[in-house]
Formats: structure tokens, sequence, C-alpha cells
């Protein structure tokens, strides 16, 4: 195997790495956000907090994406 051949794998393998980081966040802000709907139906009068706290999660989960970014930017 040529070197040409390994560095197209190996840029082939970091794309499906990245795709996988990509999912889990993806399902995880689904389910959040998903989550908060629900408790704002069944209790409406801590809509404001809990938006506040869905919107640091959501950061927090943003945060995983951008790092599986990074570490396929490195790869």
């Amino acid at each position: 195997m040529d070197i040409v051949t390994l560095a197209e794998v190996s840029g082939n393998i970091s794309v499906l790495g990245y795709g996988l980081a990509a999912l889990g966040p993806g399902i995880g802000m689904g389910i959040l956000v998903g989550k908060a709907l629900e408790s704002t139906a069944r209790q409406p009068e801590v809509s404001g907090r809990l938006q506040t706290m869905m919107f640091i999660g959501l950061g927090m989960i943003e945060l995983l994406g951008l790092l599986g970014f990074v570490a396929f930017m490195l790869a």
C-alpha cells in the first residue's frame, strides 16, 4: 500500500468519525428540547427558568459537536 492510498483511507475514516461524533449531540439536542417542551406544557409557571437551563444544556451539548469537528480537522 503506497502513501497516497493510505492518506485517502485515513481521510475517509476521519470523515466517518466526524459524522458519528455529530450524531450523538444531534440526538441529545432533540431529546433535551423535547423534554423541555413537555415540561413547559406540564408546568407553564417554570418556563422561564427551564428555558434558561435548556439553553445552558444546549451549549454544553454543542461543545461536544465542536470538539468532534476540531478532532476531525486535526486528524
